[in-house]
């Protein structure tokens, strides 16, 4: 009997191991299997871009001769340049870009939602956008501006009272008229194409927006003139990234640095500027090719 209950005591305690070794050899595997399912290390921003093949870019498509599609259905302008440039040296083809076109105040959230990687928007840097957004160096300078019919022209801020004032929302001439004189009346559009629209339409007595664009805008209609062409502070225009997107920030700024000595956006303009704004306006009122003096330091 000593025998048959030791025999069933080495019996027992043999499955007991057993159990125990199957229980430790499922724990590691298991947990192997969870290693395998953990996600790896996240990508670099400038791997994603590449590994997508293109390049998301937001743009105007009403805005000549920054951003526009022309009759063919093409996007053309002085920003898109810009963009087809960016694409060649990030992705080896000028073509590899999706276009994303976008109205003024909806730029920050499409960097803010990941459905773009850069705008070139004709964005002004302000000190309020660039706590949402990360600028990179500038590429373009520009000033607010009036632009009214040459039968009654707006010279001065004075001449606006008691008139509507024309802006589209979302910019800084809406920014700079709401907080400096707000006794101005404004009647806001969505639309660029659509703000320009109701002036010729008389809908307003003048519209205010970046002068560069005006300039352009009354040499193709010269009913109307820009009489009041500079108001408040000189700004830039940048293309932006989201916020805290440090290695794409990185890479645009030695890019924008390289085309600085290559004097690309002096080239730029002669393709893309020169014919819209004819003799009213030359290259190096326009251009940016050397990085400002205390950029983003903001007062």
């Amino acid at each position: 009997m000593k025998k048959i209950y030791a025999f069933l005591i080495i019996a027992l305690l043999t499955l007991v191991l057993a159990a125990c070794g199957a229980n430790s050899n499922n724990g590691s595997e298991e947990e192997e299997t969870a290693n395998d399912n953990e996600p790896s290390e996240s990508k670099s921003v400038i791997d994603e871009i590449k590994e997508r093949g293109v390049l998301r870019v937001a743009v105007f498509s009403d805005k000549p001769p920054f951003g526009y599609v022309d009759a063919n259905g093409e996007n053309q302008g002085y920003d898109i340049a810009l963009a087809k440039r960016i694409a060649k040296d990030l992705l080896g083809d000028e073509s590899k870009i999706e276009y994303v076109i976008t109205e003024p105040q909806a730029r920050v959230d499409l960097l803010k939602s990941d459905k773009v990687d850069i705008v070139l928007a004709n964005f002004t840097v302000t000190k309020e956008r660039a706590e949402q957004v990360d600028f990179v160096l500038p590429y373009m300078k520009v000033a607010i501006g009036v632009v009214s019919p040459k039968s009654a022209p707006i010279s001065s801020v004075d001449d606006l009272k008691g008139k509507k004032l024309i802006v589209p929302k979302g910019t800084t001439a809406e920014t700079f008229f709401m907080k400096n004189h707000p006794d101005v009346e404004l009647v806001k559009f969505d639309q660029i194409n659509e703000a320009f629209e109701a002036l010729k339409d008389g809908r307003g007595d003048a519209l205010a927006q970046d002068n560069a664009l005006l300039f352009s805008w009354a040499n193709e209609n010269p009913d109307f003139t820009v009489a009041l062409p500079t108001l408040g502070d000189l700004d830039y225009i940048a293309p932006a990234v989201k916020k805290g997107n440090t290695e794409l920030l990185e890479w645009l700024n030695a890019e924008i640095e390289k085309l600085y000595e290559e004097k690309f956006f002096t080239n730029a303009y002669e393709e893309t500027l020169k014919s819209a704004f004819g003799d009213t306006i030359s290259a190096e009122e326009v251009v940016v090719e050397s990085k400002p003096d205390n950029y983003l330091n903001f007062k």
